[in-house]
């Protein structure tokens, strides 16, 4: 089990503290954006002064999101301490600052692993195994035990799912217990529900909030807060209806309209004073105002930008933006720092690779020779990798700006080992176990592993910077400290041969002797990180390998030989 301490005693400690929580539950269907809602409170109180923290509690029977395909579940975001969680703790991190751990992130198959793990150990005593009291319990302790650890003014939990989900039953119970436990001075229950608008029928309609309430209300909630999602804003009137209904004061009920961009929502629910609001519910003694001086500075930016830059996203996983959404997230804010909007192109790999015979007339085709600037992201396994190289191929004949991140960054020296060095089979172990040119390969701590979950080169590793290169120009300083989510490696066996061809490995890892940035020499910008740079690049605080790749795009663009980041460096005739 977690802890030896009982959950009466954590209780009593928190009773004793001023800590106070706000929980936040979704209704009616998923992706209403509990985590863009839990983020804005936390924005909110933060630029009021309080220190925050955010978990999230995910329903799933998944131990953690690393097995599920990003199509499944969306992007796995992977924080310093080598978990990976759910994507809305990139949510959470970019948007409010934080540095979040694995603590932070919990699913219903933690818990029921760690009760039959404690049951198999004999820690029971005897008892009859129950969801009331003991997974509920683990579940409290777990949460209870995170905010005396972290000790801050407010911890924000978001349950997943819609309420109503099987799976998520024993969060809302374990949620139920502890308002019993600690009563309003230390807990706040806020429910965001979808409120569609008909347009058939020409109104609103509030039948599916007051069914979802009806659904907390019979796992014993009755929430503080409602949060009404909606495209247009709803009229008093079905306030007035939902109050009564759902026996929710009516000051206490707010409306989260669809806003471009998304960080409108926080000045939007500013307006409506919600931060002063969730100070008064708490009692607290003196009412602070949140600053969004720098939001609002940061929004007006994103209004004044109206060049254009088109950016290839070259993706394996289509259908859905959520397995990139820390890559889009980047690249636009990034864009809005150079005062451009961006628009990214989703190029397939697969129908690169598929469509290559034909490049004159396939539409994939046409997409990549349009754009000025080419991402690779990371992915797993051979589907789409041919297309990819393509691409790469592509990048650097054609002097177009690369951006290459983990998987991106194994395309480029692949690509270069077979056009460069002339090894017509040059691979990755990972896509052609016999390759006989094998640049990129298994480490070696992972080649007995035979198990799936959370065991890759996970979490921040430290990478030193070589002088002279276009990644230190971009950070301008000497280490840093990256995330890692893979298991191959650039081939030691092939650096020498690859530096000579051009390839400057301008990032390592000293102690592991293990190539953490790769680019290539005389190119206005092509650079690959075995990293991925998005986990730590946020709206306000760009990631500096992001901020440069747009810098060179827009200075190409523009024909804008004058480009402060790069005029030094590469010279005049290089960004031309």
């Amino acid at each position: 089990m977690s802890s030896p301490i009982s959950v009466a005693t954590l209780l009593e400690e928190v009773r004793h503290s001023s800590i106070k929580f706000i929980v936040v539950t979704g209704g009616v269907c998923s992706s209403i954006g509990k985590g863009i809602l839990i983020a804005s409170l936390g924005v909110l109180l933060k630029e009021a002064g309080y220190s925050v923290l955010i978990l999230k509690w995910d329903p799933y029977l998944n131990v953690d999101p690393g097995t599920m395909s990003p199509l499944v579940h969306g992007e796995v975001f992977v924080t310093a301490d080598g978990a990976e969680t759910d994507l809305d703790l990139g949510h959470y991190e970019r948007l409010v600052g934080l540095n979040l751990g694995r603590d932070s992130s919990v699913s219903s198959g933690q818990i029921y692993k760690e009760v039959l793990e404690g049951e198999r150990e004999g820690r029971f005593l005897g008892k009859c195994i129950q969801m009331v009291p003991h997974v509920v319990d683990v579940a409290k302790k777990r949460l209870l035990e995170y905010a005396l650890r972290h000790n801050v003014d407010f911890v924000l939990l978001e349950i997943g799912g819609t309420v109503g989900d099987i799976e998520g039953e024993f969060f809302l119970e374990a949620i139920r217990q502890l308002k019993m436990d600690l009563g309003s001075k230390h807990v706040m229950h806020s429910h965001l529900s979808l409120v569609p608008f008909l347009n058939w029928a020409n109104e609103v309609k509030t039948k599916p909030t007051q069914h979802s309430v009806m659904a907390l209300k019979r796992a014993g909630l009755v929430p503080d807060c409602l949060f009404l999602r909606a495209d247009t804003a709803i009229e008093q009137q079905s306030i007035n209806k939902l109050s009564v209904m759902c026996e929710v004061k009516n000051e206490y009920i707010f409306q989260v309209l669809t806003a471009e961009p998304v960080y409108k929502v926080f000045p939007n629910l500013q307006a409506q004073n919600i931060g002063e609001k969730i100070q008064k519910f708490f009692n607290l003694p003196a009412i602070r105002q949140s600053d969004l001086s720098q939001w609002n500075t940061f929004i007006d930016n994103i209004a004044r930008s109206k060049k254009t830059l088109t950016v290839g996203l070259i993706a394996k996983y289509v259908g859905s933006n959520d397995p990139y959404i820390s890559v889009i997230e980047a690249i636009k804010s990034s864009a809005y720092h150079c005062n451009y909007q961006v628009k990214i192109v989703t190029i397939e790999a697969e129908k690169l690779e598929k469509e290559s015979y034909d490049q004159e007339n396939s539409e994939s085709w046409k997409a990549l020779k349009s754009v000025q600037g080419i991402v690779v992201p990371g992915g797993f396994d051979s589907r789409g990798v041919e297309g990819k190289i393509f691409a790469c191929k592509w990048a650097r004949e054609q002097r177009i700006p690369y951006l290459g991140l983990c998987l991106g960054m194994q395309i480029m020296i692949i690509e270069s080992a077979r056009s460069l060095l002339h090894l017509p089979t040059a691979n990755s172990t990972e896509f052609d176990a016999n390759t006989s040119d094998p640049v990129i390969c298994l480490m070696s701590e992972q080649e007995n592993i035979t198990t799936k979950g959370a065991n890759m080169r996970l979490g921040s590793y430290l990478c030193t910077l070589e002088k002279d290169s276009q990644a230190y120009n971009a950070y301008k300083t000497s280490t840093v400290w990256e995330r890692h989510r893979h298991r191959y490696e650039v081939n030691k066996a092939y650096k020498e041969r690859l530096q000579k061809v051009g390839i400057l490995f301008s990032g390592n890892n000293v102690a592991m002797d293990l190539v953490e940035i790769a680019e290539v020499k005389n190119h206005p910008f092509m650079v690959g990180s075995q990293f991925h740079p998005e986990f730590q690049s946020s709206p306000v605080k760009v990631h500096p390998l992001f901020q440069s790749f747009i810098e060179v795009v827009a200075c190409k663009s523009a024909k804008n030989t004058q480009c402060t980041l790069n005029k030094d460096f590469f010279g005049k005739k290089e960004l031309e």
